[in-house]
């Protein structure tokens, strides 16, 4: 764990010494349900670990506390992560429910999924009831997608991504978005989001006929399997301090756990995703369990901090929407 010890000040004094402490909630924007760990693939840089024989799946009792905490709201946007989400059988109940109740609904798509067998009808799905879907794809090339993914995930993405496209996605008047989400592949921090839009937009559209809405970096956080990676490779203390040297204030102050709420494939709330794999359940006196849902006491909570949140203040910021500052 980071700390003054190893040289560095902790995520909590730095927070201090900007005024940002006590970090707290600004309100509810973003309702994110985490619906399991099941995934039809095994990324190198997974931070919740996810792959083909986890078998933590949300039940469809915890799925409609979700919506019943959902409806007693006006929050705006339901995020619905994993895992491969669209693998959980509650899925297509959250996304039916929620849009029933008027809201944005994101969908969390590692692509590949869209070409399961047994989700022949997911993309037809996911455009009847207009979800955004935000796709992750490390990188415009086959090289650094597959060893980031496995041999093969590039073709598979691009064969998913035209499938999209056909329905309408990513296409100007249609309403359909598809976002893109790029991932450093190593221990490195992402580079200025509007330059690596640039560079997938030109690569995909000349070369594989793709378009999408808008491209969002994020920072690998050092969780689960990519801290093994930086542990591994001798990288943990050089990539710690690249991101404690990056530090900025007006980042920290938009970071995304102040305006929504995680919960967990089991109903446990978080302040983020990350946090959530980290099982650093909200505190403070605020409700953990989405059957205790009290959004009055959530939209004001203290937010539970430590070393990883300096993944999201480095440099222009990093958060489930991409660059903050």
């Amino acid at each position: 764990m980071l700390s003054a010890r190893n040289g560095f000040p902790s995520f909590e004094e730095r927070m201090r010494a900007v005024g940002l402490t006590p970090l707290r909630a600004t309100g509810i924007a973003t309702l994110q349900i985490n619906v399991g760990k099941l995934c039809n693939q095994t990324c190198g840089h997974c931070h919740v670990d996810a792959g083909p024989d986890r078998r933590e799946i949300m039940s469809r009792e915890t799925a409609e506390h979700c919506i019943r905490a959902l409806a007693q709201t006006d929050i705006p946007t339901v995020d619905i992560t994993g895992g491969a989400p669209e693998l959980a059988p509650c899925f297509r109940f959250l996304v039916e429910e929620s849009k029933k109740l008027g809201r944005r609904v994101m969908d969390r798509c590692n692509l590949t999924v869209l070409l399961v067998a047994a989700q022949a009808d997911l993309a037809e799905f996911l455009a009847r009831h207009r979800v955004e879907i935000i796709a992750s794809l490390p990188y415009y090339r086959a090289a650094q997608t597959d060893a980031q993914r496995g041999e093969g995930v590039f073709e598979k993405s691009i064969r998913a991504l035209r499938m999209l496209n056909t329905l309408g996605y990513g296409r100007p008047g249609s309403g359909l978005k598809l976002n893109l989400v790029y991932n450093p592949v190593g221990a490195f921090l992402p580079p200025k989001q509007e330059a690596v839009e640039k560079q997938f937009r030109r690569e995909l559209e000349q070369k594989h006929g793709v378009v999408f809405n808008n491209l969002y970096t994020i920072t690998n956080m050092p969780i689960s399997r990519f801290l093994e990676f930086l542990l591994n490779t001798n990288n943990y203390e050089g990539y710690m301090e690249r991101l404690v040297n990056a530090f900025n204030a007006s980042a920290a102050a938009g970071v995304m756990c102040r305006s929504m709420i995680s919960v967990g494939w089991d109903g446990t709330l978080y302040d983020c995703d990350f946090n959530q794999m980290l099982e650093l359940p909200t505190d403070h006196g605020a409700p953990r369990h989405i059957r205790d849902f009290d959004a009055a006491r959530l939209r004001e909570r203290l937010i539970v901090t430590n070393s990883h949140c300096y993944g999201c203040t480095a440099g222009a910021g990093s958060s489930c929407g991409g660059a903050t500052a």
